[in-house]
């Protein structure tokens, strides 16, 4: 019964750092996927405002 329990004490700082990690590597994925799609956020927002300075323009 003490092998069991000191191989489950064991265990949990490793699962702990495997979390991290992969918490760590989600957070830089989603980082670099941001600073990626920045450009064509902008773009679009900028089509969209333009458009919509003219249609506002045209209707007045």
């Amino acid at each position: 019964m003490a092998f069991f329990d000191n191989f489950w004490n064991g265990e949990q700082g490793q699962d702990l750092i495997e979390y991290t990690l992969l918490l760590a590597f989600v957070a830089l994925a989603s980082a670099a996927l941001f600073i990626g799609a920045g450009g064509s956020v902008h773009k679009i927002w900028t089509s969209a405002s333009t458009q919509l300075s003219s249609a506002a323009m045209s209707a007045s």
